[in-house]
C-alpha cells in the first residue's frame, strides 16, 4: 500500500495545457446521447474518467485528470452518464448498472474509431462502475478506482433518513430536496433496491488478474470511509492501494497528487511512448 503526503498547495492542472477539446455525443444502447468532451491528442490510445454520483464531466476532479493526462500526449474523454449533466436520460438513484452499460457503449465507440482505450478512471460512484465493469468485460487493463464505496448499504441514511426503509416500503418513494426544501430527485424501491443488491465484493472476485486496479482513497474523506479501499485491496486479485494523508472525498487540495499518482500507474502499462518532457513541468506544480 502506497501513502503520500502533499506538503505544497496544489495548481490547477486544466490551466497548465493547452490543448484540443471536442464535444462529443455517442448514443447508449437506450437511444439517449451521451456528452462528452475529448481532449484530442492525436494519440491512439484513449482514456475514460467518469464522475461519481449526481456529479458531472466538468467537476474538478474529472478535468484535472484530463488535463494532466493530455500533457502527457495521452488523448482523454470525460462524459455525463445518462440523467447527468449534458446527457440525456432522466437521474436514476442506484443504476449501476445502467451505467456500465453506458460506459460500455463508450468504448466501443473508440473501438469502432480504430482506438482503444488503455485506462478507465472513476472517481466515487465512478469507481463502482470502472469496477463493475471491470468484472464484466476483458478488454481494459488498467482500472482507476478513485474514493469508491465498497460497502453499499452504506452512506443511504445521509440522504434518505434514518427510517428510509419504512418510508419507502409505505409510499413506494422517497423525494429528496436540498438545503432550501425543493425537490431534486425521487427514490423508487426499485431504484433502492438496484443499489442494495449490487454485490461489489463478488463483482471484485470476477476481476480477471491480469487486469490492473488501483485503489485512491483520502485519510479524510468523511462521504466514504478510508476502510472501504481496504475491502477492495483484500479482494481483487492485482490490486494496488495508495492512500493520500490528508485528502478529502473530492481532493479538493490534492489534486495534483492525485493526477499524479494515476498517471504513474497508466503509464506503466500504456504503450504510448511518446515524448514526456511536460511531465517535469507537471510534476513542478508540486
Amino acid at each position: 500500500m502506497g501513502r503520500s503526503n502533499s506538503t505544497s498547495e496544489d495548481c490547477n492542472l486544466f490551466s497548465a495545457v493547452q490543448n484540443q477539446q471536442q464535444r462529443v455525443k455517442i448514443k447508449n444502447n437506450y437511444n439517449e446521447n451521451l456528452v462528452g468532451i475529448l481532449h484530442e491528442t492525436g494519440s491512439k490510445e484513449v482514456v475514460i474518467v467518469c464522475h461519481g454520483y449526481r456529479s458531472c464531466k466538468d467537476r474538478i476532479p474529472m478535468v484535472n485528470l484530463a488535463a494532466a493526462f493530455a500533457i502527457e500526449g495521452i488523448s482523454v474523454f470525460r462524459f455525463d452518464f445518462a440523467g447527468n449533466g449534458n446527457s440525456e436520460g432522466s437521474f436514476q438513484y442506484g443504476n449501476y448498472y445502467r451505467e456500465v452499460d453506458d460506459l460500455r457503449a463508450v468504448i466501443q465507440h473508440f473501438e469502432h474509431e480504430s482506438r482503444y482505450v488503455s485506462a478507465i478512471i472513476g472517481h466515487s460512484k465512478g469507481g463502482n462502475v470502472v469496477l463493475l465493469y471491470a468484472s464484466r468485460f476483458n478488454d481494459v487493463h488498467s482500472v482507476v478506482n478513485i474514493s469508491g464505496r465498497f460497502d453499499l448499504k452504506r452512506g443511504i441514511e445521509g440522504r434518505l433518513g434514518k427510517d428510509y426503509m419504512q418510508r419507502i416500503k409505505k409510499y413506494g418513494f422517497i423525494d429528496v430536496a436540498n438545503r432550501k426544501g425543493n425537490i431534486e430527485y425521487r427514490v423508487t424501491e426499485e431504484s433502492l433496491m438496484d443499489r442494495l443488491t449490487t454485490n461489489t465484493k463478488a463483482a471484485c472476485k470476477l476481476i480477471p488478474q491480469k487486469c490492473r486496479v488501483l485503489s485512491i482513497h483520502g485519510s479524510m474523506d468523511k462521504i466514504v470511509p478510508m476502510e472501504d479501499a481496504m475491502e477492495f485491496a483484500k479482494n481483487i486479485l492485482n490490486h494496488k492501494l495508495h492512500i493520500i494523508n490528508g485528502a478529502d472525498h473530492e481532493y479538493t487540495c490534492h489534486q495534483n497528487e492525485l493526477a499524479l499518482i494515476v498517471l504513474d500507474f497508466v503509464k506503466n502499462n500504456s504503450s504510448h511512448d511518446n515524448a514526456r518532457a511536460a511531465n517535469k513541468a507537471l510534476r513542478s506544480c508540486l
